[in-house]
């Protein structure tokens, strides 16, 4: 532990830029620990696990230095998952905080990306990628996400899908026998919509027609889910990109924590750099 001088050419080689305090490993342990904790659990732990003391507003300011901790799928990307989370925000001197939504998407079942009202640059790092025909959309029924999939890849190479499971979360609103959710949830997973809508309109037990005016709006998202399953040609619910929203809500949304506006974006690349394993040591 000390100080220790080095030429450019070493500068180079190491990747070092001049007039650093901290080595890239101590770099990446400092982040490492601010992916996970608060920045002043942060300076606890560090000096703990380290011998080191690094302050919690060095640790702060690593992270709001950070810039393009996107990654790239390493082959054709053929599924693509959206779904939305909230951060609460700092507000103005004598007002209240507030929360605001983000967008955080999960290619291939392995890449997490989160954007902070910023829908444009989501969209713009999954098409960046090398989109596959077919490429397979999956999300919730919410417009927001259906907006965000409009605008990816070419609309002929696209199947949208409905998550299995947000839809089924809506059939059991229904207040229904349970022979008849059986029954509805069998003509649903063979993707017989139709045959759905028929059947509830003819049992018409409580709140059947909201439902019916649900699955008829989404209708064409609603697939063989039995078939996509079986045969193992994409994920039929967007459970891993909802865990990923959890996962950053565990960092994002520690006891007390208030954010500003202008640092949300690095806390959630750099979280989202965490789940990818691009800290790992």
């Amino acid at each position: 532990m000390g100080q220790l001088k080095i030429t450019a050419s070493q500068c180079n080689r190491l990747g070092v830029s001049s007039y650093t305090r901290h080595s890239p490993l101590l770099e990446k342990c400092c982040l490492l620990l601010s992916a996970n904790e608060s920045y002043q659990n942060a300076e606890e732990d560090m000096l703990l696990l380290m011998g080191f003391k690094v302050g919690h507003s060095t640790h702060h300011r690593k992270v709001q230095k950070l810039d393009n901790l996107l990654p790239d799928v390493k082959q054709g990307c053929s599924e693509i998952s959206v779904d939305g989370g909230k951060i609460r925000l700092r507000g103005k001197k004598g007002q209240k905080s507030y929360w605001k939504d983000y967008k955080t998407a999960r290619l291939q079942g392995i890449y997490y990306g989160a954007f902070f009202q910023d829908n444009q640059s989501l969209v713009d790092w999954i098409n960046s990628q090398e989109l596959t025909n077919p490429l397979y959309c999956l999300g919730d029924g919410h417009d927001g996400i259906w907006n965000i999939m409009a605008e990816i890849g070419d609309k002929e190479n696209r199947i949208e899908i409905l998550d299995w499971y947000h839809l089924i979360e809506n059939l059991y609103k229904v207040e229904g026998k349970r022979y008849q959710f059986e029954q509805i949830k069998a003509y649903l997973w063979m993707g017989q919509t139709s045959e759905a809508i028929s059947y509830l309109r003819d049992q018409n037990p409580v709140g059947s027609n909201q439902f019916c005016n649900y699955l008829i709006k989404r209708k064409s998202r609603i697939i063989n889910y039995h078939y996509y399953s079986w045969q193992k040609i994409c994920s039929i619910g967007s459970g891993a990109v909802e865990s990923a929203v959890k996962q950053i809500a565990h960092r994002v949304k520690i006891t007390g924590a208030q954010w500003k506006y202008e640092t949300v974006n690095n806390i959630l690349q750099l979280r989202c750099a965490y789940l990818n394993g691009q800290l790992a040591i």
